[in-house]
């Protein structure tokens, strides 16, 4: 990747941290976007790494970290340099389940490193009867008040098809180049 990115200064990278409970569909998400295809996936134990080259210019390294109960007490490891957050909700689970992912959700906000870091929350499993709409999900994990302070958008999507992806992929790339232009234009005024 690193002689891409010498002889292409227009490629940028951004690290990603996806994130959902197990199950959610964080890895069948991750592959069908790198593959565009469906992969039979199991729940991730540790971590999955992948690159994924957007049309856009923009090169992800998307650290899919498994959402078992355990893993997810080191979910705050990962954070450091993180770009973005992608966090995916299985719109499908019954209450208990939705009341821990909205928990975990606002516990990883809270983590230093990623306070600045554009948010894309994934209502995944729309195809399934029953699923919470993605503006229920807005209301019910409050994301308007727990990421006012920063670029945040919630895409309904079914990872097994991919409808919504590209969607949620767009809006990510476009919060994160932001970021990132910012960030550039800081650095460069700090060194003068």
């Amino acid at each position: 990747m690193g002689l891409l990115n010498s002889k292409n200064p227009k490629v940028k990278q951004a690290h990603i941290l996806l994130l959902g409970l197990d199950s959610a569909g964080k890895s069948t998400l991750l592959y069908r976007l790198k593959l565009a295809e469906t992969l039979t996936t199991i729940p991730t134990i540790g971590f999955n790494v992948e690159m994924v080259q957007l049309v856009s210019g923009l090169t992800l390294t998307v650290w899919d970290v498994g959402g078992q109960e355990k893993m997810r007490t080191l979910w705050d490891c990962y954070c450091e340099n993180a770009d973005g957050l992608v966090y995916v909700v299985d719109c499908s689970d019954d209450k208990q389940r939705l009341e821990d992912s909205r928990r975990e959700f606002k516990h990883i906000l809270k983590n230093e490193h990623i306070k600045n870091a554009p948010v894309i929350i994934f209502a995944n499993k729309q195809d399934l009867p029953g699923a919470l709409s993605a503006e229920d999900l807005t209301r019910i994990f409050k994301v308007k008040k727990l990421c006012s302070d920063r670029n945040w958008y919630v895409q309904p999507c079914c990872a097994l098809t991919g409808d919504g992806l590209n969607d949620g992929f767009r809006k990510l790339t476009e919060f994160v180049k932001s970021q990132l232009k910012t960030r550039d234009t800081l650095a460069f005024f700090r060194q003068k």
